[in-house]
């Protein structure tokens, strides 16, 4: 009987960690084991994308790239956990249950946006999700149906961060080619910081002002949306602002998976692990991806919620789960380069290198390597199996 080595999640930590254990049970000339993917839908999305037009395109299928690899894929949701009994339930197609069994398991399924509980969040938009982004995109399109007015042509974005900054400079492009190029866009931006871009540390910030300023995107600083309603948002000091898109990216925490696995986690849910990426406290259980808390160096850096981290910690943790079973020795997560690639619209983007963020390209030069980024190197490889398991090598940078 074959052993099984589960990957909950096909995100970049699920994709790789599958592609990574079968490199290495194909090493090792391994028959007995395995490899299994249980996840809503065999695609990878492109969740970095997701605050681009198009959303719908922003998805990989897997199904030929696991076919040629020798994983087995499970469509279903993984509902619950059980680790003492080493299964994992899950749910199929039309509410059927059911369980998968296991001997070790990574857990890669990601993380999600928490809204806020604040008056209106209802009529808010994300873009957490392609199905989310979808209906922000329809929304958009039609506004070009709405009749003229401030609230028509306001979009206001709840937070300043990466994914805020991202999709508000991608928005007066997008604005305009609905409502014409004469129209008058308002885009801003509601952040709780002092300063414009101060999330992202001192040398970034000033190429996000002036990427904001040459684009005419406002930035509401010292303040938060406290209420929303279907025609505006009202802010922490009173202001009222007209809007009919409101859209909401802050408050992001790991898979609600990870509560069901005993050990110590971060405060954002996720696990904390070893340096082999095994759960601590857990002999059979694995992290990768954004529900891992894991340290990138010696110098106190972790793993930030990014595919730049999960692709890397994927490698590892599949290689990992499957040197455990088979007793050959592990290959430690290590990964002390640290890059930011920020979009920034029609203006261009800003790429820095290092922890603390030091600027190496601006404007256009860095939005070639953010689209080489987003439309060449996150994606899967190739549905050929030695290119594939070659690619899936632990010891490849990322970054």
């Amino acid at each position: 009987m074959k052993r099984n080595i589960l990957v909950v999640g096909a995100g970049f930590g699920g994709v790789w960690s599958a592609l990574s254990a079968a490199r290495l049970l194909d090493l090792q000339g391994s028959s007995d084991v395995q490899i299994t993917v249980l996840a809503p839908q065999a695609e990878l999305r492109i969740r970095p994308r997701f605050y681009e037009s198009n959303v719908h395109e922003m998805k990989a299928s897997l199904l030929e790239l696991f076919d040629v690899t020798g994983v087995r894929f499970v469509e279903g949701t993984a509902d619950r956990i059980d680790p003492q009994g080493k299964r994992v339930e899950y749910t199929a197609g039309r509410g059927v249950h059911s369980w998968l069994s296991y001997d070790k398991l990574v857990l890669a399924t990601g993380s999600q946006l928490i809204r806020s509980n604040i008056t209106g969040i209802e009529h808010a938009f994300d873009v957490d999700e392609i199905e989310a982004a979808t209906c922000l995109e329809k929304h958009i399109n039609a506004l070009g149906s709405y009749s003229d007015s401030e609230a028509r042509n306001t979009v206001v974005v709840c937070g300043g961060g990466f994914t805020g900054i991202e999709t508000a400079t991608e928005l007066p492009k997008r604005l305009r080619a609905v409502l014409g190029d004469d129209a008058k866009v308002n885009v801003l931006i509601v952040d709780r910081g002092a300063e414009i871009g101060a999330a992202l540390g001192k040398h970034i910030s000033p190429s996000i002002a002036e990427a904001s300023a040459a684009q005419g995107i406002e930035w509401c600083l010292n303040a938060s949306v406290t209420a929303i309603d279907p025609d505006g948002v009202t802010l922490s000091d009173g202001r009222y602002i007209a809007s009919k898109t409101v859209i909401w990216t802050v408050g992001f925490r790991a898979s609600p998976l990870t509560a069901q696995v005993p050990g110590e986690r971060d405060p954002l849910g996720r696990l904390h692990v070893d340096a082999n990426l095994k759960v601590i406290g857990q002999d059979d259980i694995y992290a990768a991806g954004d529900v891992a808390f894991a340290a990138t160096d010696d110098q106190g850096h972790v793993a930030a919620m990014s595919c730049q981290h999960a692709i890397s910690l994927g490698r590892h943790a599949g290689n990992n789960a499957a040197a455990a079973l088979l007793g050959v020795p592990t290959t430690g997560y290590s990964q002390p380069k640290y890059v930011t690639c920020l979009d920034l619209g029609e203006w261009g983007a800003v790429y820095t290198e290092g922890w603390d963020r030091q600027v190496k390209l601006v404007g256009q030069e860095a939005r070639t390597l953010k689209h080489t980024i987003n439309s060449v190197w996150i994606y899967p490889p190739v549905a050929e199996r030695a290119s594939a398991l070659s690619a899936a090598d632990p010891s490849i940078p990322v970054a």
